[in-house]
């Protein structure tokens, strides 16, 4: 509904865009959609790796505050997915897996290595930008067993409860390149700091008793690995499950249509 609403708003000015009149008034304002890929970091990846990559979409507007200075706010959907198949170390034991879906809306603040110019038409080629900001996540962590997908949180495999609301603390950089008078590729790199360590739904250190757990689908997921017989004899105080030490991130990089309305 954004998206139908951003470009019936684009619309008018679109027709009229290459016309002299258009560029005689001067614009700060900018609508956007944009693709990339998403990337997990967590306890699911080898150290100092990140998962596989995975599709986002994303749609924002943006506001010159000056010529250097912009405020920007975006919505992007993205996926995240991590497996302890391609561990490279005994994490591979654990055989445990996740794949979220997820919406982050945040808010962006961007310092320009140049100014934008006089008039918004006269900007440079080519500009490089810092971003930071704060946002909410909404994420979804899920897995599968014999062939169904459940939604991990509400099962509580780890015994404890969490929220799949958090904010997070965008930071990354990036470069706007200019089509034409009206249009900018921007391509960013940005990496997200959470507060939480629950991306995967793995966070404990030791696996919890299975009594503890509120059914027996929260027990099979919580430790799979009777799965391929990897579980010693007492499965709650030998083997890691997770890194409580160590919250959760993601990378996004992006190519963006912007658009000066």
């Amino acid at each position: 509904v954004l998206l139908i609403f951003i470009v019936l708003t684009a619309f008018p000015y679109l027709s009229s865009a290459q016309s002299f009149f258009a560029l005689r008034r001067d614009r700060n304002f900018l609508v956007s959609v944009g693709t990339g890929t998403a990337t997990y970091k967590g306890e699911m990846v080898n150290p100092g790796d990140f998962g596989s990559l995975r599709p986002n979409v994303a749609i924002g507007a943006e506001y010159y505050l000056n010529s250097r200075l912009s405020v920007r706010g975006e919505l992007t959907y993205f996926q995240l997915r991590g497996s302890d198949r391609k561990a490279d170390d005994d994490r591979w034991e654990r055989n445990l897996s996740f794949k979220s879906g997820n919406v982050e809306l945040a808010v962006l603040g961007a310092v320009n290595l140049s100014p934008m110019g006089i008039r918004f038409y006269q900007r440079s080629a080519l500009n490089f930008h810092a971003f930071a900001g704060v946002g909410l996540l909404y994420f979804n962590p899920k897995a599968e067993l014999d062939g169904k997908t459940y939604a991990l949180q509400p099962l509580q495999t780890e015994g404890k409860k969490y929220s799949r609301f958090q904010p997070v603390i965008p930071v990354g950089l990036g470069a706007r390149i200019k089509l034409d008078p009206f249009f900018n590729i921007l391509v960013e790199g940005g990496y997200r700091f959470t507060f939480t360590d629950h991306l995967d739904d793995v966070s404990i250190r030791r696996y919890p008793a299975a009594s503890s757990l509120k059914s027996d689908i929260a027990r099979r997921l919580s430790d799979r690995r009777p799965e391929i017989g990897t579980q010693p004899d007492n499965p709650t105080q030998v083997g890691v499950r997770g890194n409580p030490k160590e919250n959760d991130g993601y990378l996004i990089l992006n190519v963006t249509l912007q658009y000066y309305l």
